[in-house]
C-alpha cells in the first residue's frame, strides 16, 4: 500500500502523486509498488525493499543522491496464544526532494503521524521529520516497557495465591520480549550516534536539540530494558522456588502420613499372620479386639504430635 502525505500551514493532505516536500509511505508493499517508487526518484530497490526483511540490521547507508535509515521499531503481535511485543524493521529513506519509509506492517509509530496526532510537524523538514519519527519510537518502546512491566507486577502478586506452570511460562515471553527490545534499542543508539555526525542534508537548528533528545530517550528506553530483565529473572528464579517450596511441602506431607497410616499396617499384619493364637497378646481376652484398635490409635496420635512438633506436617 502507497499513501503519499504533505503538510501544507501545519495541517497534513493526502494526495495522488508525490511533489517536493512529500512523505511516501510504503507499508507491506507489492513489488510493482517498489518498482514505481525505485524508478521514479532512482533508488536501488533492494535498499528500497530492505525493510521489508525481518533480519535487517539498523544501519545508516549513505548512496549517491539518496540516504537510508535503517532502524527497528517495536510492535505488538500474537505469540503461542499470548499478546506480546517484537522488533520489525523501518527503512526511511532522504532524497532531494521527498521523504520514503517502508515497513512491513502496520505500527503505531507511523499511525501517530497518519492519524494527525503531532503538531508542528512538517513533511517538508525532513530531517526534523527523521528525528520526530525516533523520538516517537523510543516513546513506544518506553510505553511497551511499562507495560511488560505492569504484567510482571500481576504475577509477582499472585505468587502468594495459586502460583502454575503458566505463570512461568508468561515470565518466559516477557523476557523474550525484553530481548528483542535490547538487540534493537542498541542497534538503534549505534545508528542515532551516527546521525550526530550527519551533515549531508540541510538542518534547522533546532534539530540537534531534538537529536540529543531522541539519544536521550533510547539511552532511558534501554536502561530500562534492562532493569526490567534483571527484575524478570529475579521473579522467575523466586516463583520457581516457591513451586519447588510447596511441591516439598506436599512431599512431605504425604511422607508424614504414609508414616502414621504404617503403624496400623503393621499392627494388623502382625497379628494376621499365620501362628499359634494363644501366643499372640489379648488373643484370649473377650475384649482384645477393641484394645488393640485403641492402643493402636493411640500410638498413631503420639506419631502424629511428634511430626507436628518436628514440623513434618
Amino acid at each position: 500500500m502507497v499513501g503519499i502525505y504533505k503538510t501544507e500551514h501545519g495541517v497534513m493532505h493526502a494526495l495522488e502523486k508525490p511533489e517536493d516536500g512529500t512523505w511516501i509511505q510504503l507499508t507491506s508493499p507489492t513489488l510493482d509498488e517498489c518498482r514505481e517508487v525505485a524508478a521514479e526518484f532512482e533508488i536501488d530497490i533492494l535498499d528500497l525493499r530492505t525493510a521489508l526483511d525481518d533480519e535487517e540490521s539498523a544501519r545508516v547507508s549513505i548512496e549517491d543522491g539518496y540516504t537510508l535509515i535503517l532502524v527497528d521499531i517495536p510492535s505488538r503481535e500474537v505469540r503461542h496464544g499470548r499478546e506480546a511485543y517484537t522488533t520489525i524493521p523501518l527503512g526511511i529513506i532522504l532524497t532531494e526532494s521527498v521523504i520514503i519509509t517502508v515497513c512491513a506492517e502496520e505500527n503505531a509509530v507511523l499511525d501517530y503521524f497518519t492519524d494527525h496526532r503531532l503538531k508542528d510537524f512538517s513533511t517538508k523538514k525532513r530531517m526534523r521529520f527523521v528525528y520526530q519519527l525516533l523520538y516517537r519510537c523510543c516513546m513506544y518502546y518506553q510505553s511497551y516497557l511499562r507495560v511488560i512491566n505492569r504484567r510482571r507486577t500481576e504475577i509477582e502478586a499472585s505468587i502468594h495465591k495459586n502460583t502454575e506452570d503458566s505463570d512461568l511460562i508468561d515470565l518466559h515471553e516477557l523476557e523474550s520480549n525484553l530481548v528483542y527490545f535490547a538487540t534493537s534499542l542498541r542497534k538503534n543508539g549505534v545508528v542515532l550516534n551516527r546521525l550526530t555526525r550527519y551533515e549531508r542534508i540541510k538542518q534547522y537548528p533546532e534539530d540537534s536539540e531534538l537529536l540529543e533528545d531522541v539519544i536521550v530517550e533510547n539511552t532511558q528506553a534501554i536502561e530500562m530494558t534492562q532493569i526490567y530483565r534483571d527484575i524478570i529473572s529475579g521473579t522467575k528464579e523466586l516463583l520457581s522456588t516457591v513451586i519447588n517450596n510447596r511441591l516439598n511441602n506436599v512431599m512431605k506431607y504425604l511422607a508424614s502420613i504414609t508414616i502414621v497410616m504404617a503403624i496400623p499396617t503393621i499392627i494388623s499384619g502382625l497379628y494376621g499372620m499365620n501362628v499359634e493364637a494363644s501366643g499372640m497378646p489379648l488373643s484370649q481376652n473377650p475384649y482384645g479386639f477393641g484394645i488393640i484398635c485403641l492402643m493402636t490409635l493411640v500410638i498413631c496420635c503420639v506419631t502424629v504430635v511428634i511430626l507436628k512438633k518436628r514440623k513434618m506436617m
